[in-house]
Order: C-alpha cells, then sequence, then structure tokens
C-alpha cells in the first residue's frame, strides 16, 4: 500500500492528513511534505490520522523530527484520531504523550489554542 498525504490549513493550524501505511518506503514522502511547510512558516501542525492503517519505527521517527523542528520554530505538533494499531505503536513506544495524541483533529485544535494558564 501507498501513502497519500493532504494539508489543510484551519487558522494558524495546518491539518496534515495522512492515510495508508507510514513505513521505511513512504516516510520520506511525509517528511518531505513537513520540511515544506515547516519552510513556507507553518510550524503549527496536526496530523490527522484517522486513515493511517500502519507505522513502523521510521513513520514514529518522522513525527518526532516534526515536533523537534516545530518547537523550534515556536509551533506545535499534535496527534489526532490514530486507529487502534498505530495508538498501540505511539503507547509502547512511549511517544503518546511527548507527541500529544487526541481521539479527534477538531481537540487537536482546541487543545492547540487553549491559552496555557497561568
Amino acid at each position: 500500500m501507498s501513502l497519500t498525504v493532504h494539508t489543510e490549513q484551519r487558522g494558524d493550524v495546518v491539518v496534515v492528513a495522512v492515510a495508508g501505511e507510514l513505513d521505511m518506503a513512504t516516510a520520506p514522502q511525509l517528511q518531505d511534505e513537513i520540511t515544506d511547510l515547516l519552510d513556507r512558516g507553518k510550524p503549527r501542525l496536526v496530523f490527522n490520522l484517522a486513515e493511517l492503517t500502519f507505522c513502523d519505527s521510521t513513520g514514529l521517527s518522522v513525527f518526532v523530527r516534526a515536533k523537534n523542528s516545530s518547537d523550534e520554530a515556536g509551533g506545535v505538533v499534535r496527534l489526532a484520531a490514530p486507529q487502534r494499531g498505530v495508538l498501540r505503536i505511539l503507547e509502547v513506544s512511549g511517544l503518546v504523550e511527548v507527541l500529544q495524541t487526541h481521539p479527534s483533529v477538531e481537540q487537536a485544535i482546541a487543545a492547540d489554542q487553549t491559552p496555557a494558564s497561568s
């Protein structure tokens, strides 16, 4: 199977819908899209994983790099709506907390817009 990536601007957040299988063969495609977004000054990213059916360690590393690059640019990365298998990989790897995973895109965007407590 292949990977499809579709982006949608929602306010100052870019929703990146990732569908198919994210592995060693397809990870460069997503990495290129993320690099392009960051180069265009779009560091606030929500990855919609509702249609992502598989993710291996190479795919996880793309999300970690995206978070690190986004953090450096003053942005944020959130994951949204992962399927059970992908969520399990995130949990086992310990990345579910690091990458701030939410049940839906709407919740991920809302979390991004909630002001920090003072």
